[in-house]
Formats: C-alpha cells, structure tokens, sequence
C-alpha cells in the first residue's frame, strides 16, 4: 500500500509536494496502489516514484517528472501526460485508454503487454521503446519519433503514423491494417509478417524495408520508395503502387494479382518469378 503520508502531501499540490521534498531531502517515493483518481498534478517531482497499481484515471500530470517511475499496472485511463518526461520508466501492464501523451518524453520505456487504444501519442519521442504485445489500437502516433521502437505482435488497427519517424522500426507479426502511413520514414523498419491490409503507406519511405510475408491486400502504396524493400513472399493482390520505386525490390514469391504497377519503376525488381526486370 501507498505511504500515507507521501500519498497526502502528494494530494496537497505539486508546489506543497516540491517543497516537503526538499525538506526531507527527497525520500524513495513510495505511491503503490494509491488513489490519485483525477488528482491535479501539472509539473509534479515524481522521479523514480512506485507507482504500481496507482489509480490515475484522469489526472492531470502534464511537465510531469516521472522519469524512471515505476508504474506497472497503474490506471491511466484518460489521464493528461502532455509533455511529461517517463524516459526511462516501467509502463509494463497499464491501462490508459484515451490518455494523452502528447510530445512526452518516452524514450527506453517499456510499454509492454499494455492497453492503451485510442492513445495520443503525436509527436512524442518514443525512441528504443518496447511496445511489444500491446493494445493500441486507433492510436495517434503521428509526427512521432519512433526510431528503434519495438512492436512485435502489437494490436495497432487503425493507427495513425502520419509523417512519423520509424526508422529500423521492429514490428514482427504486427497487425498494422487500415492504419495510416502517409508520408512517414520507414527506411530499413523490419515489418516481416505484419498485416498491412488496406493501409495507407502512400507516399512512404519504405527503403530497404523488409517486408518479407507481408500482408498488403488492398494498401495504398502510391508513389511509396520501396526502393531496395525486401516483398518476397508478400500478399500484395489488389495494392495500389502506381508511380512507386521499386528499383531493385525483391518480390520473389509475392502475389501480385490485381496489383497496380501503373507508372512504377520496376528497374532491376525482381520479379515474382525470379527475373530480373529491365
């Protein structure tokens, strides 16, 4: 159980929490199971804090300081985490649907096997995070920075990636459908057996990705750079790639029945076959 007596001091303000802080020369937070449904605490000192289990539906902790915080399997339904800094902290388990995240600072933080669909994640730094096994489906990543992150067997149906940063992404066996790309940097991301069904990758940067196994039935991949992509084995009946590069792509295997190819490059591809395209 919480500490009774960090818990009421929390509960005073942020302002009132720094200072007892100060006085008691900042002692191991100790938060878990704590109430603090729908506690105002915009800029709150919670650094390293034990906050597993905590109830923080619908607070309010945007500027927050929760770096290297424990909060495995707190409550974060709905809760206001607008530019707080969790670099570092353990989100193993939460449950946050509809919270805010917006340009937080979530770098090597550990997401996984959490529920947080319908998240707003946009323009957060989510660098080398492991958000693996979670639920975040209609999320809002867009303008993100996700370079590194990892999302194997994660549920992001509906996701929305506009122009965000997923460079050497990881997301194996990852269900990405009717998801929106548009205009995000996927160069060298490993989306080896994800399904692509019906999303939206126009204009995508998908260099030296590897899409091996991929399901794209039906995606928009209009003027996408698949340039050097890895397709081989890849579903990509019905897709839209007109006026796409696919300079030396490799679709060995692929299905392409009922794909469009109008006005792409297709210069040294390698087609489903195994020929060589000139």
């Amino acid at each position: 159980m919480a500490n009774i007596q960090h818990l009421t001091k929390l509960k005073q303000g942020a302002t009132s929490w720094m200072n007892w802080l100060d006085r008691h020369h900042q002692p191991e937070i100790d938060l878990i199971n704590a109430d603090l449904h729908g506690a105002n605490l915009p800029e709150a000192y919670l650094v390293k804090a034990n906050l597993a289990r905590a109830d923080l539906t619908g607070a309010q902790l945007h500027q927050a300081n929760l770096t290297g915080a424990n909060l495995q399997s707190a409550y974060l339904i709905d809760a206001d985490l607008y530019q707080a800094n969790l670099i570092g902290s353990d989100l193993r388990s939460v449950m946050g649907r509809g919270a805010n995240f917006s340009q937080a600072n979530l770098i090597g933080t550990s997401i996984r096997q959490a529920r947080l669909p319908q998240v707003n994640f946009m323009e957060a730094k989510l660098n080398r995070a492991n958000l693996s096994e979670t639920n975040l489906v209609k999320a809002s990543f867009d303008r993100a920075d996700l370079s590194g992150a990892n999302f194997f067997e994660a549920e992001l149906q509906s996701a929305s990636f506009y122009q965000a940063n997923l460079y050497r992404l990881k997301a194996i066996a990852t269900h990405l459908s009717h998801s929106y790309f548009l205009a995000s940097n996927l160069v060298q991301a490993s989306l080896v057996g994800c399904d692509l069904r019906w999303a939206n990758l126009s204009y995508a940067n998908l260099q030296s990705a590897d899409l091996q196994h991929a399901k794209l039935r039906g995606a928009n991949l209009t003027r996408a750079n698949l340039t050097g992509a890895n397709l081989s084995g890849a579903n990509l009946r019905g897709a839209n790639l007109t006026n796409a590069n696919l300079w030396q792509a490799n679709l060995t295997g692929a299905d392409i029945e009922d794909t469009i190819f109008n006005k792409a490059v297709l210069t040294a591809t390698i087609m489903p076959d195994g020929t060589v395209h000139y």
